[in-house]
């Protein structure tokens, strides 16, 4: 029974990722500002990666071989460095399309680090805790990219707005 629901979690987190996939390449063709084109398409690359690792993880235990978190790349610096947050928020309206997509997939994230360290903390082979904190670290880096790019449009609105007390 263990198995099962060891497939059953591989399955959500699957699920998770395509649901973000979708979600980002929808943005990315619909929006006409270059930045958040850019900023999309990076996150779909990154979630179609998050795909292929746990389909094969997916597989290994189907099959019933145990998780393999061996080549797993460093995530640490990638997303958060890789895109100017400053290109993008002067790029949109802080009240349109783009700032609102930024806010539902900074939801998104959160709810995927969630689920990952969840995840981490319940696995009891030390390869699945591996796999899930890699998918943890990814994810954060995604929400903080994210919260810092949604906190930029928000100062953006107050600063336009002269909602400043000063």
């Amino acid at each position: 029974m263990v198995e099962n629901k060891t497939l059953d979690i591989i399955k959500g987190a699957i699920l998770l990722e395509h649901r973000g996939k979708a979600l980002y390449e929808s943005v990315a063709q619909k929006t006409d500002v270059d930045a958040v084109k850019e900023l999309f398409h990076m996150l779909v690359e990154e979630e179609n990666k998050h795909i292929d690792i746990l389909n094969n993880q997916f597989t290994r235990v189907l099959k019933g071989k145990s998780f393999d978190a061996s080549g797993l790349e460093n995530v640490k610096g990638t997303t958060a460095d890789a895109i100017l947050s400053q290109d993008i928020v002067n790029g949109i309206s802080g009240a349109g399309y783009e700032a609102a997509v930024i806010a539902a997939a900074l939801e998104f994230e959160k709810n995927a680090v969630q689920y990952y360290s969840q995840q981490e903390a319940a696995a009891q082979a030390e390869e699945e805790k591996k796999l899930f904190a890699w998918l943890v670290t990814w994810e954060t880096n995604h929400m903080t990219m994210l919260a810092k790019i949604n906190d930029d449009i928000k100062e953006q609105i107050w600063h336009d707005n002269s909602f400043w007390p000063f």
